[in-house]
């Protein structure tokens, strides 16, 4: 029989983490638009991406230390809390210095929330369903990072920016009264360690050598994924596409729909082909969206990217965890979130200097190429893998 994955724990802490990514991921958009409002211009703009990375980046090795000898409850909720007081304060930022350092420290609280609250969900799955139980709590990744968007831009064009804080702030309160009612397990090795028994270094916190690969992949598709996270809402006015929402609304309903199929095959064929799979896929969307001029074709690009991004970021985590000792958790998953985040930081900041000489939809063929190379370098890692095989047997 199947060890049971849908108990009352794992459920709390991934409807709490989908609350946190909703309160967070709705103001994403807004951001760009909201501070070229303020008088930003491209340099500017783009540092409301790679300042918010570059803290989330800096925090993460420190938590995955943590992580390493303290209980889960605590810091979740802490991170949880964090998040909630720095998104209220928004509201007081309204000159371009100070909204950038608002950024900042946003970053350092969301790398925070996002390494703790993997962690604390991937100790309560069993390692025979690992990859179909971080495939189910992916959804709340995914699903906050594709409603919520389009739930905050819808609102921006009806409401002030206050209001979206606001709400914004309702479902961080709706997060943390989740996790404060959850149960929580620490694995025994984590539980038998204490503070003096281990040598803290940065680089060694930051970086696990055994899960390197799937995070530097994660790298590679999410410099692709920055260019829309950054531009698709100013994408949407220069083609005077009044519904780009949709993008978002489908690539949830696909997500929602193609991930369990995606954690399965993890579990059952590995990680690899999966990989290669859905990054094509996601190829695919970059360069419909590039060429869309309608909210139909807009909504064919967030069915693909539902399907490919949806399914390859958990599919990458989970390749990450299975591969890494358990009380290492921590710090793989700051390296996974790390990657995401530098690398949408880091395409936020390019791109944005970019911007001022091309069309947005050039930015997101350009951004497609970091798509191209994930594919082959995972490939050639296969064959190289297909071929030492082979040769050990002949010897």
């Amino acid at each position: 029989m199947k060890e049971r994955l849908w108990t009352k724990s794992f459920i709390m802490l991934m409807v709490g983490n989908l609350f946190v990514f909703m309160s967070f991921q709705m103001l994403i958009p807004i951001f760009p638009p909201y501070i070229k409002s303020l008088g930003a211009e491209g340099i500017e703009i783009g540092l409301v991406t790679a300042l918010f990375s570059i803290g989330a980046v800096l925090s993460r090795p420190i938590i995955g230390f943590m992580l390493e000898y303290r209980a889960r409850k605590a810091i979740v909720l802490m991170g949880a809390v964090l998040l909630l007081v720095i998104t209220v304060f928004y509201p007081l930022s309204r000159i371009i210095f100070i909204f950038l350092l608002f950024r900042f420290l946003h970053g350092l609280a969301w790398g925070w929330s996002t390494t703790v609250n993997g962690t604390a969900a991937a100790d309560t799955i069993p390692m025979s369903r690992l990859g179909e139980g971080m495939g189910y709590y992916g959804l709340s990744v995914t699903i906050g990072m594709v409603i919520a968007p389009s739930l905050g831009i819808l609102l921006y064009g009806i409401t002030s920016f206050k209001n979206l804080i606001f709400i914004s702030a309702i479902l961080g309160i709706i997060a943390v009264i989740l996790f404060i009612f959850a149960n929580y397990r620490t694995p025994e090795t984590v539980r038998q360690t204490r503070r003096e028994d281990l040598k803290f270094t940065y680089f060694g916190s930051f970086i696990d050598k055994t899960a390197w690969f799937p995070a530097f992949i994660t790298l590679l598709i999410s410099l692709g994924y920055g260019t829309i996270t950054t531009f698709i809402v100013i994408f949407g006015q220069e083609r005077e596409i009044s519904h780009i929402f949709l993008f978002y609304i489908v690539n949830a309903i696909f997500s929602s729909v193609s991930r369990p199929f995606a954690g399965r095959w993890f579990d059952e064929k590995g990680p690899r082909g999966l990989v290669v799979m859905c990054t094509i896929i996601t190829f695919a969307g970059m360069w419909v969206l590039s060429f869309a001029h309608s909210d139909f074709s807009i909504a064919i690009a967030g069915g693909l990217f539902g399907i490919g991004f949806g399914c390859v970021i958990p599919t990458l985590q989970s390749w990450a965890l299975v591969i890494t000792p358990e009380h290492r958790r921590g710090v793989v998953n700051g390296m996974i979130f790390s990657a995401i985040d530098l690398g949408i930081g880091i395409s936020g900041l390019i791109f944005g200097l970019v911007a001022q000489f091309l069309e947005t939809a050039t930015l997101f063929r350009l951004g497609s190429l970091f798509f191209i190379a994930a594919i082959f370098i995972v490939a050639f890692a296969e064959k190289r893998k297909q071929q030492a095989i082979v040769e050990k047997g002949v010897s």
